[in-house]
């Protein structure tokens, strides 16, 4: 299980998302983007970030 929290790139968000491959994870987190902060394109750059900081279920984050 793949999860990604808001807060690690958007400081203050508190939504986090939960799926069983990270492609999903990485459309959940891009959807959250656009109705959530605002943002009308979600460039590459931004993917990548996302990508970067999906873990796996447990994980600790640093």
């Amino acid at each position: 299980m793949k999860s990604f929290e808001c807060g690690t790139l958007v400081p203050g968000c508190h939504w986090h998302t939960e799926a069983e491959d990270q492609a999903e994870v990485v459309r959940r987190a891009a959807e959250h983007l656009r109705s959530a902060h605002g943002e009308d394109e979600i460039r590459p750059g931004m993917v990548e970030q996302i990508k970067a900081r999906v873990q796996e279920k447990g994980e600790a984050s640093n």
